[in-house]
């Protein structure tokens, strides 16, 4: 069996601990479903870790793509986390205000920038809240710091890809969004999308592989992936709506020990939206 990797994740006591550490950077990776109608920035602002800084998913982007929240270029990424003084040398810790959710959608982007000591903080603002830690309010104007980045094409999927992979069946597609969703039997957070999965997907809801807040250990999360008729022997390639939650389940699988996958950045916000492509509906 495939050996865990403990290190994409931190605990909060371990960062209470780290916290003052020089090599040590705290980044809010924050966002929300637009329904939410909530402001990451705004509530960073209000409250943060001591230290972090503010990652914006949306504006550190392809902001040029239609499709919301695509990987920018390594150009744009170094030159936005440069100013973030994010750079080579650090370890760097993402949390969001959920628990998780975006943030690991921030650890991908990292590793898929080439820096792979990057980890989430299991449990999030609200676990660090809850056990009574220090938050501040003030603002940081961070000292520059170079980032070298270094692109990783092993762990991102474009749409031609997965359309290969869903012909023949080399990658299994898994699919993090709610069975309602993947079904087809609820509609779409975002207009005009069809409703359905990608032929061929499973379904693994991302929501299956936490509890409160924290993923769960290694076995249980094997054990979730199997369930879902994942062959964890296989390569995996996740979706979802926008690619954050996809990046839940790529989070989950590098904790669980499987290293084979990747990332279809443009999920269900691109696939769905073009009549050409083939959606299934139904459960898997």
């Amino acid at each position: 069996m495939p050996q865990s990797d403990p290190s994409c994740l931190v605990s909060t006591e371990w960062l209470a601990k780290h916290l003052d550490a020089p090599d040590v950077k705290v980044v809010d990776g924050s966002w929300h479903l637009p329904d939410a109608r909530r402001d990451p920035k705004s509530e960073f602002r209000g409250a943060h870790i001591p230290g972090a800084v503010f990652f914006d998913i949306d504006e550190i982007a392809d902001t040029k793509s239609p499709l919301p929240h695509m990987a920018p270029s390594p150009e744009k990424f170094a030159a936005r986390v440069r100013k973030l003084g994010l750079g080579d040398g650090n370890r760097i810790v993402i949390y969001d205000t959920a628990g998780l959710f975006s943030a690991a959608r921030v650890w991908w982007l990292f590793r898929l920038m080439g820096h792979e000591d990057v980890a989430v903080l299991d449990g999030g603002l609200p676990k660090w809240q809850a056990e009574g830690r220090a938050l501040d309010d003030l603002p940081r104007a961070p000292r520059e710091r170079h980032f070298t980045p270094r692109r990783d094409t092993t762990i991102i999927r474009d749409v031609t890809e997965v359309a290969r992979a869903a012909k023949l069946g080399n990658e299994q597609i898994v699919d993090a969004r709610a069975p309602s969703r993947f079904a087809g039997e609820a509609p779409e957070p975002r207009e005009g999308l069809r409703a359905g999965h990608i032929p061929g997907a499973r379904n693994v809801c991302y929501a299956d592989l936490l509890e409160d807040g924290v993923l769960k250990q290694p076995d249980a999360l094997r054990a979730v992936f199997e369930a879902g008729g994942v062959d964890l022997a296989k390569p995996v390639l996740t979706t979802c709506g926008s690619g954050v939650t996809a990046a839940i389940l790529a989070l989950a699988l590098q904790r669980a020990g499987h290293r084979d996958w990747a990332l279809y950045d443009g999920s269900w916000a691109e696939w769905g939206a073009y009549d050409e492509l083939p959606v299934a509906t139904g459960a898997a």
